[in-house]
């Protein structure tokens, strides 16, 4: 991974300690942040109920952010107890003594087993931000505590992540937690200031140059803890008990370079221009970054979203250009979308393919010709790996081949009648304002004759134009047969060459050597398309694009 003329970015697919486990190398990695899901939302008592449940735990899908005791829980607890750094061996079985067998138990054994994965593959001048509610947060520091040590543990920052709200019974619970620690002591760190509040400016800088320049003066003193002063400075001692701040060639050259100004009583003190100094450092309350609201235009519906600017000021401050920044549960995709407008390398992580296929879009809506070279990792390439997926999860495959077409998913949950429908393309073909429909129908089993003449209802029954059929499986003669009777979309205000089939069987395998949906690609609007945004060029780049350090 140290090779920056052969790297790619990387989205992968799957379970995240798998892929960690499998494919990320031992100190790969400048700055991790993760956000992991969790149903924070729930009744908090209902999340220690004592379960015993011993059924295969489902993946995790995209909005179903809750995790259950199950036989997997017990494996994950069992080998952090056998393998584990003894630290947390002995937290998590105090955890397990606490808690007992609940979904907030299953929640930190799945936790801490990635943990000790993202601390292996850190660097040594790594960071990490962990992304919490109250609801887990002191539990989570003490398996960081366990994993990267006391010692290493920087800030506990409060986000104010919406505004004021009643909440019933309770303080307005409006803030989440973002847990930073380093890997050591010699950490990157580049010093954050927030802006001077106009408070600060007008009570502080209250003296205004010949040209109008705002400074204040500040005390050339400092405590001298019993030592005796160094020098004199120009016969003038320093106040009792204190000793000048700066070396004698220091004052010196403040005072060549007209920066030292006297009181009446010839005491000097130091000046600083308003427009020359950087704010103020940065403190562990971040109040000044606003929620992704409804009106936000970098929002993309997906329900955690996080603002750029919240990576933004995490990037900048724990990374340098070039270099790699980790998101295990990348979801929408802003820490990789804010890695690559930063010129920072990165990876994402995802369980799910309406995540992949979400971040897919963002990156080519927000950059364009700009965006870096990257890779999907772990996605179906080929038919018979397109099998394996439908036979281990088929709601991942529905997702997956719903990507091939640029579908978005009609459900985003397993749960609810199935309607017919399980994705849909919106695109617009005249100057009407009003996006037309198609109905998109994904089968992974077995196909008949009846399955395309359901589909033909339903897009009468939606008023879709078009309805598609994708099929793992080769179509039967009676498919086609029955597609071809539904006739023909033509567009009103389109020429001929732009007419489709109403109803379409097209198979996974056409789809992978290029076959696409026929409709007219005027303007597709299925995903909410991201804000065009055009990176700056960094300060200073060798002949690969990257960072000279």
């Amino acid at each position: 991974m140290s090779d920056q003329g052969a790297w790619k970015n990387k989205l992968y697919f799957g379970d995240n300690l798998d892929i960690l486990r499998e494919h990320i190398p031992d100190e790969s990695v400048d700055l991790i942040y993760l956000d992991p899901p969790f149903n924070s939302q729930a009744n908090y008592n209902v999340l220690f109920g004592e379960k015993n449940g011993t059924q295969s735990q489902a993946q995790i899908t995209a909005f179903e952010d809750t995790w259950h005791w199950s036989a997997e829980s017990e494996r994950t607890y069992r080998t952090l107890v056998e393998e584990g750094p003894k630290k947390l061996s002995d937290l998590i079985q105090a955890f397990r003594s606490f808690l007992g067998q609940n979904d907030m138990m299953a929640y930190l054994a799945m936790m801490a087993a990635r943990l000790a994965e993202l601390r292996r593959v850190l660097k040594s001048m790594g960071s990490i931000y962990l992304h919490c509610d109250p609801t887990a947060s002191h539990y989570l520091k003490l398996i960081l505590d366990a994993v990267f040590g006391i010692k290493y543990f920087r800030n506990e920052i409060t986000w104010q992540r919406t505004f004021a709200h009643n909440d019933p019974g309770r303080y307005g619970n409006t803030c989440d937690s973002i847990l930073f620690y380093s890997k050591s002591q010699d950490y990157t760190w580049n010093q954050p200031y927030a802006p001077y509040s106009e408070a600060y400016i007008k009570s502080h800088f209250t003296k205004k140059d010949i040209d109008g320049r705002l400074y204040q003066l500040v005390t050339l003193d400092a405590p001298a803890h019993g030592r005796p002063p160094k020098y004199l400075w120009k016969g003038l001692p320093p106040p009792p008990g204190r000793m000048w701040a700066l070396s004698e060639d220091k004052m010196q050259e403040l005072e060549r370079i007209g920066r030292i100004q006297y009181t009446s009583k010839g005491v000097p003190r130091r000046k600083y221009y308003l427009d020359e100094l950087p704010g103020t450092p940065l403190q562990s309350l971040w109040a000044d970054i606003p929620p992704v609201n409804s009106q936000a235009r970098e929002r993309l519906g997906y329900p955690t979203q996080k603002p750029e600017a919240l990576l933004e000021r995490i990037i900048t401050a724990s990374s340098n250009i070039g270099d790699v920044i980790l998101d295990p549960f990348c979801g929408c995709g802003t820490t990789i979308n804010v890695a690559e407008r930063l010129h920072r390398r990165w990876i994402g992580i995802d369980i799910t393919h309406l995540a992949i296929s979400l971040i897919r879009y963002r990156l080519q809506d927000t950059f364009g010709p700009e965006l870096f070279p990257y890779e999907v990792l772990g996605a179906p390439r080929d038919l018979e790996s397109a099998k394996a997926l439908a036979l281990h999860d088929r709601y991942q495959f529905e997702w997956w081949a719903l990507g091939l077409v640029d579908a978005k998913p009609a459900q985003d949950k397993k749960k609810g009648a199935d309607t017919g429908i399980d994705g849909y393309i919106n695109f617009f073909d005249d100057g009407s304002g009003k996006a037309k429909k198609i109905i998109v129908s994904v089968k992974s089993g077995h196909v008949t004759v009846s399955q395309v003449r359901d589909l033909k209802a339903v897009v009468d029954r939606e008023k879709a134009v078009i309805g598609a059929f994708i099929t793992l499986e080769s179509p039967t003669k009676p498919m086609k047969d029955e597609a071809l009777t539904a006739s023909y979309y033509a567009p009103e205000h389109l020429a001929k060459e732009h007419t489709a089939p109403k109803i379409q069987v097209v198979t996974v395998a056409e789809l992978l050597n290029g076959a696409q949906i026929r409709y007219p690609r005027m303007l597709v609007t299925t995903f909410k398309k991201a804000e065009r945004k055009y990176k700056e060029p960094p300060p200073q780049q060798d002949n690969l694009g990257w960072n000279v350090k």
